[in-house]
């Protein structure tokens, strides 16, 4: 019988939302329709999901009622997770550690961002850092 084979988990990082719920034309959109669909396990923490509703707010003017849809969405499709480790490895921007709480938290294969403290890692406890398009499904 062969041996069935792991679901991939990823969590994504703030500016992948921003890029995928902003521009529908934009890698990340595409991407994400792929993952969903796909449905490979996708991990997001409250914290993150804040982060994004901020950034969606605070930078592109979204409204109440657009923010409270985008917030349903992104429920519907990723697993909300509890981080059960506080990380502090990154100095720079402190709030890029709720990215690795969650990847860590959710036992993530990936985590798909742009940030560049992030990338320069390049590899946290067993978790690949890479581009949005340097993933292959």
């Amino acid at each position: 019988m062969p041996e069935e084979k792991e679901s991939i988990r990823i969590t994504l990082d703030t500016n992948f939302y921003i890029s995928a719920f902003n521009w529908t034309s934009s890698y990340c959109h595409k991407l994400l329709i792929k993952l969903i669909q796909q449905e490979v396990s996708i991990f997001i923490t409250n914290q993150i999901l804040d982060e994004v509703m901020e950034v969606l707010e605070r930078d592109f003017n979204y409204h109440n009622e657009e923010l409270n849809e985008i917030k349903e969405t992104i429920i519907s499709f990723a697993n909300l997770v509890e981080p059960n480790e506080t990380i502090y490895y990154i100095n720079e921007d402190k709030d890029d550690n709720a990215i690795l709480e969650c990847a860590v938290s959710s036992n993530s294969n990936y985590i798909l961002t742009y940030d560049l403290h992030l990338l320069k890692i390049k590899k946290f406890r067993n978790i690949e850092i890479i581009k949005p398009e340097e993933f292959k499904l």
